[in-house]
C-alpha cells in the first residue's frame, strides 16, 4: 500500500511536475555556481526557496521523510543566507556535493512514485539527513571538517529550525490577520492556500482561516479566487518574517495585513473574520493598498511578468494529435472522393480549398504544442560531465549550443538516453587525463561540445570532443577477436571502422568500470535513434577528437513522403531519405558484384538495386529498369536504389502505427515503419529505409529469405 493518501492522488501529477521543474532549476544553479566556485546572494536565496517549497509540498503529500530531509537542507541554507561568508573554500565543495546528492535522491523518489504510485514506499534518507546535519554543525562552528556522522545520528523527526527566528509557536496576544491574493493564472488556489498555511505553521500558530480547511471546503476555490484567502496567525517575533514567507510563494500576487484587536480576534470564531476584516479595512489601521509581490530574476532585476502557461498531461496531447491526424485524413478523403470525379463542382472545390487551408493551420498549431526546446535535455548532460570529472579525475567543460531548437516531446524523451551514453563515451574513452593532455600540448580544460541545429525538416545534433580520437586498427583488432567483422578488414573504410563501436557487445575497455567496459551502451544509442527514424554516424581524427552526428526528424506524427506505386500497391518513402530520382534509358547496363548483387552505375557511383516487387512478392508487368523509376535512398553511410513502377507524387502523410498483434510478424525487419491512409481511403505502407538497407544482404532474393 502506498504512503500517499488517496485524497492527495489528484495532486500527484502537479507535485511531480513542479518538483521536477524546481530540481532542474537547482541543478542549473549548482552547475553554474560550481564553475565560479561561489554562490551569489540571489542563488543562495533561490536554493533556500527551492528547499522550502519542496519541503512544504512533500509534507502536503504525506511524504514526511522527504520533508524532513529538505527541511534540514533549508536550515543549512538559512545559516548561509544569514552569513554568506560561511561559504569558505572548505565548505563550498562539500555543500555542492550535498545538494547534488539531495537532487539525486529526490529525482529517484519522483521516479519511483511515477512508476508505482499505488505501492510506493519511500527510501530511507536518514544517512543523507545525517550528512546535512553534520554540515550544519560545521557551519555553526560546533564540528570540524571530517566525515559526516553515521546515519543513526540523524534525527528521526524534523527538528525545530533553531536558526530561524521565532520558528517556535508564539504565545501571548500577538495575533495578526492577513488577506492573500493569488496570481490570476494560478491553478487550484484552494490547495495553494492550504500549502501556504502549512508553511506558516512552522513559525506560529494559525488560529483560523476564511474559508476554513480550504483544501476540502466546498466552494473554497471560488471564494479564494473572488475574495482572497484570509487567516489569523499568533506570532510574537518580527512580523516581517511572516511577510517574507508569504512573498516567497511564487503564486502570491499581493497581500495585506489587517490590524485587528488582538484579544478580540483571538476569541472570534472563523465565521466573524470576514466581517472584522471588512470593518477594519475602513480604519486607518489598514494599509492604503495591498502589498504587490515583486518577483526577482536570477540577475536581481524585476521579473518581466508571469507567463500564462498551463501544464497538460502528455496523453491528452497524444489524443489531440491522433484526432488531428484523423481530421487530415477525413478532409483528404472528402476532397478526393471518387464519386465527385469529373463533376462541375466549382463551389465545392472552393470550399474544399478553404477547408484545406484551415486544416493546415490547425495542424501546424497542434504540432507546435508538442514541440519543446532541447534546453532541458542538454542541461542534464552538464550534470553527467560534472560527476565524471570528479570520479575520473578529469578536467572537462561542456559547451551547449542550440538548446533553443524545438523537437517533438516524444523525441526528446528518446534522446536523453543516447545523449547520455555518447557524453559518457566521450568523457571515458575520448578525453585524456590532465597529465596526458599537458604532455601532448593540448588545451586545458578539455572540451565537449553538444550542439543542435535545424536542417530542413530534420534536427542535427553533434557531440564533439577534443580528446584522443578513435584508432582504426585498435577497433578492427578488437572486432576481429570478437568475431564481429563481416568482411575482410582491409575492405573497411575509416567510417565503417569507427561505426564498429555501435555494435552490440563491443567495448575497447579491458577493465569494467562504473561507466563502461561491459559492451553495452553505444549499440543502444543506434537502436534508440533508429526507433524515431533517425541515423547516427561517427567521425574521428586520431589525436584530435571524435564527433558523433545524430540526424532525426522534427516530429514522428506527420511526415513528408513520396508516394510510389508497384502494380496496385502503394508505398510511402520519407522525403528526408531520398537523395535523387532517376528514369533510366534502355541502354543502361546492369552490373553485378562478386556476390551476384544487382547494381547500377549512376553518375560514376555504383548502387545496389532493391526491387520492391521482388522482395515483397508483388506481381507486376514493370520489370525492366527503363520502364520504371529508380529512387536513390540513403541512411547514414548506406545507399541503394529502390526500383518502383511509378511515382504518384509528394504528400504530407499522417503516420499510423501498426496494431500490436503485428509485432509477431517483425514488420520492422520487413522494412516498414507504419502506414498511412490515402485520400481515396486506401492504405499506403511507409518504408523504413534504415531497416530496409540494414536487412539487404547480397541480392534481393536473399533479402527475402532472410526476412521470412
Amino acid at each position: 500500500m502506498s504512503v500517499i493518501d488517496d485524497s492527495m492522488r489528484p495532486m500527484l501529477d502537479t507535485f511531480i511536475f513542479e518538483t521536477t521543474t524546481l530540481l532542474d532549476q537547482l541543478d542549473e544553479i549548482l552547475l553554474e555556481a560550481e564553475k565560479e566556485k561561489a554562490l551569489t546572494d540571489d542563488q543562495i536565496n533561490e536554493i533556500f526557496r527551492t528547499m522550502h517549497t519542496v519541503k512544504g509540498s512533500a509534507a502536503m503529500m504525506g511524504l514526511n521523510d522527504i520533508s524532513v530531509m529538505t527541511h534540514r537542507a533549508e536550515d543549512m541554507f538559512f545559516i548561509i543566507r544569514d552569513d554568506p561568508s560561511k561559504m569558505d573554500d572548505q565548505n563550498t565543495g562539500v555543500i555542492f556535493d550535498i545538494l547534488f546528492q539531495v537532487s539525486d535522491f529526490l529525482r529517484q523518489e519522483l521516479g519511483n512514485i511515477q512508476e508505482n504510485p499505488d505501492d510506493y514506499q519511500p527510501e530511507d534518507p536518514t544517512q543523507l539527513t545525517g550528512i546535512i546535519q553534520h554540515e550544519i554543525a560545521v557551519l555553526k562552528g560546533e564540528a570540524a571538517h571530517e566525515a559526516a556522522p553515521a546515519a543513526a545520528a540523524a534525527p528521526a523527526v524534523a527538528p525545530a529550525a533553531a536558526e530561524a527566528p521565532a520558528a517556535a509557536t508564539a504565545t501571548g496576544d500577538h495575533v495578526h490577520t492577513f488577506r492573500v491574493f493569488f496570481q490570476d493564472d494560478a491553478q487550484m488556489v484552494h490547495v495553494r492556500a492550504f500549502m501556504l498555511m502549512n508553511r506558516l505553521k512552522e513559525y506560529g500558530e494559525v488560529l483560523d482561516s476564511v474559508p476554513p480547511n480550504p483544501e476540502v471546503s466546498p466552494g473554497a476555490l471560488k471564494e479564494i479566487e473572488e475574495n482572497g484567502f484570509m487567516f489569523r496567525i499568533e506570532f510574537e517575533g518580527d512580523i516581517g518574517l511572516i511577510s517574507h514567507v508569504i512573498e516567497e510563494d511564487t503564486d502570491v500576487a499581493s497581500y495585506e495585513e489587517v490590524e485587528a484587536e488582538a484579544p478580540a480576534a483571538a476569541d472570534a470564531p472563523a465565521a466573524q473574520m470576514q466581517q472584522e476584516a471588512d470593518d477594519s479595512a475602513e480604519d486607518t489601521q489598514v494599509a492604503e493598498k495591498p502589498v504587490e509581490v515583486q518577483r526577482k530574476t536570477a540577475g536581481g532585476g524585476p521579473s518581466p511578468g508571469k507567463q500564462s502557461l498551463i501544464s497538460v498531461n502528455q496523453s491528452k496531447l497524444d489524443n489531440l494529435v491522433n484526432i488531428m491526424g484523423e481530421i487530415v485524413i477525413a478532409e483528404s478523403m472528402v476532397a478526393s472522393n471518387p464519386d465527385l470525379k469529373d463533376l462541375p463542382l466549382d463551389n465545392f472545390n472552393k470550399s474544399a480549398r478553404q477547408l484545406r487551408k484551415l486544416t493546415d493551420q490547425l495542424q501546424d498549431i497542434v504540432m507546435s504544442i508538442r514541440m519543446v526546446p532541447l534546453t532541458g535535455t542538454f542541461q542534464k548532460m552538464g550534470r553527467i560531465v560534472r560527476d565524471m570529472n570528479k570520479n575520473l579525475g578529469k578536467d572537462t567543460e561542456l559547451v551547449t549550443l542550440g538548446g533553443e531548437v524545438e523537437v517533438d516531446k516524444n523525441i526528446t524523451d528518446v534522446l536523453a538516453d543516447p545523449l547520455m551514453h555518447m557524453i559518457r563515451n566521450s568523457m571515458d574513452h575520448g578525453i585524456e587525463m590532465p597529465e596526458d593532455r599537458r604532455a601532448a600540448g593540448k588545451r586545458e580544460p578539455a572540451r565537449v561540445v553538444l550542439q543542435a541545429q535545424n536542417v530542413g525538416s530534420d534536427i542535427v545534433i553533434t557531440i564533439e570532443d577534443n580528446g584522443k580520437g578513435l584508432n582504426r586498427e585498435v577497433l578492427l583488432n578488437k572486432a576481429e577477436r570478437n568475431g564481429i567483422l563481416t568482411k575482410p578488414r582491409s575492405d573497411y573504410s575509416d567510417k565503417e571502422a569507427f561505426m564498429l563501436i555501435m555494435t552490440a557487445g563491443f567495448s575497447t575497455n579491458e577493465v569494467v568500470t562504473e561507466y563502461s567496459g561491459r559492451g553495452v551502451g553505444m549499440d543502444v544509442v543506434r537502436k534508440n535513434i533508429e526507433k524515431v527514424g533517425g541515423t547516427v554516424s561517427v567521425d574521428s581524427v586520431p589525436g584530435e577528437g571524435t564527433t558523433f552526428t545524430i540526424k532525426i526528424p522534427l516530429t514522428l506524427a506527420i511526415v513528408d513522403g513520396m508516394e510510389v506505386g508497384v502494380a496496385e500497391d502503394t508505398f510511402t518513402i520519407p522525403i528526408t531519405s531520398i537523395s535523387q530520382i532517376y528514369k533510366l534509358s534502355e541502354e543502361t547496363e546492369l552490373l553485378y558484384d562478386t556476390d551476384g548483387t544487382e547494381m547500377v552505375m549512376v553518375r560514376g557511383e555504383c548502387y545496389p538495386i532493391i526491387r520492391l516487387h521482388r522482395i515483397y512478392d508483388i506481381d507486376t508487368e514493370v520489370t525492366e529498369l527503363s520502364e520504371g523509376i529508380l529512387i536513390i535512398v540513403e541512411s547514414g553511410e548506406s545507399k541503394a536504389c529502390i526500383f518502383t513502377d511509378r511515382l504518384i507524387g509528394e504528400q504530407q502523410v499522417v503516420v499510423k502505427s501498426f496494431p500490436k498483434f503485428f509485432d509477431r510478424y517483425n514488420v520492422k525487419e520487413l522494412g516498414f515503419s507504419g502506414c498511412t491512409i490515402m485520400g481515396d481511403g486506401s492504405i499506403s505502407l511507409i518504408l523504413d529505409i534504415n531497416s530496409l538497407l540494414g536487412a539487404y544482404r547480397t541480392d534481393s532474393s536473399s533479402m527475402v529469405r532472410s526476412m521470412y
